[in-house]
């Protein structure tokens, strides 16, 4: 049999052009390793989180009525009983992402396992749940962060899990949200006014009141709402002492003016204002002390 003789040019380019498909080609599912106590969906796999950053709920201050709360719903979730899906709402920084993640270290010993998806995920849902169906494990599908733009149609899907589907209501699955937006999509003056004139563009909805109904309906589907709300001056300072005391430094006169001045310049107090002083001003002291 003849051989072709090539160019070492024309290799040369060929090889680069069969790279480039070779890193275009989407990497091949490998199986997932269920022995992981957190997953993140991500490129239609769950990819494995060996060690999750450890929340501890004794660190949420000014929120054990919510914490009751979604520990009881956990709870029934873990033993098989009815569980809501539940949706956390509120203000920035108030412990939100913090309660989700710290069920994690305080149930995983009880086969309590999370999974992160992102919001532009959430038609992955359906094969999400076909991948656990079997399994023993519980598993909060947690999205951080959920709310959509008026055009998005991301919505539908998570609509359909929650309860719109036969598919829905597994027993090992359940879904967790937070949003700073009660209800998850955006909502304008005009739909709350009389539709009393026809000169206006934006009144060209024959039906207005369905259009919000049907925006109203995605937050409805989740049974257990908890709403967050801004802290005081007072809880904002505590959190700062709690975090101090764990690591066995004091709380003075001079570190509660840094800590006032810090949330000042961030323009919030909030649980997580304080973390992040809490952990700006231990780091500088014991530098200091190196």
């Amino acid at each position: 049999m003849a051989t072709l003789d090539l160019p070492d040019h024309l290799i040369k380019s060929l090889s680069v052009v069969l790279e480039q498909l070779h890193q275009m080609l989407p990497e091949p599912k490998q199986e997932t390793d269920f022995s992981a106590p957190a997953f993140r969906w991500q490129d239609k796999q769950l990819k494995p989180i060996y060690q999750p950053k450890a929340m501890h709920l004794d660190d949420l201050k000014g929120i054990e009525r919510q914490v009751n709360k979604i520990l009881q719903n956990t709870e029934q979730f873990l033993h098989g009983l009815p569980a809501n899906d539940i949706l956390l709402t509120g203000s920035r920084g108030t412990g939100k992402s913090s309660i989700v993640r710290s069920l994690l270290t305080k149930y995983v010993d009880q086969g309590l396992r999370l999974i992160e998806i992102e919001r532009d995920d959430l038609s992955d849902l359906p094969e999400i749940q076909k991948l656990i169906k079997d399994r023993t494990e519980k598993f909060i599908v947690y999205c951080d962060d959920l709310a959509f733009n008026a055009e998005d149609e991301n919505y539908r899907s998570l609509k359909s899990v929650l309860d719109g589907s036969l598919q829905s209501g597994s027993s090992n699955f359940i879904i967790y949200a937070t949003s700073n937006r009660r209800h998850l999509l955006p909502e304008f003056m005009h739909e709350n006014t009389p539709v009393t004139r026809v000169d206006v563009p934006q009144y060209t909805e024959l039906h207005p009141q369905e259009a919000v109904e049907e925006k109203i309906s995605l937050s409805d589907r989740f049974g257990l709402w908890l709403s967050f709300y801004p802290m005081d001056q007072n809880l904002y300072l505590e959190i700062v002492e709690h975090y101090l005391v764990k690591e066995n430094m004091p709380f003075n006169a001079e570190i509660r003016a840094e800590a006032l001045r810090w949330c000042q310049a961030r323009g919030q107090r909030s649980g997580r204002a304080a973390y992040q002083f809490s952990k700006h001003w231990i780091g500088s002291e014991r530098l200091k002390a190196m």
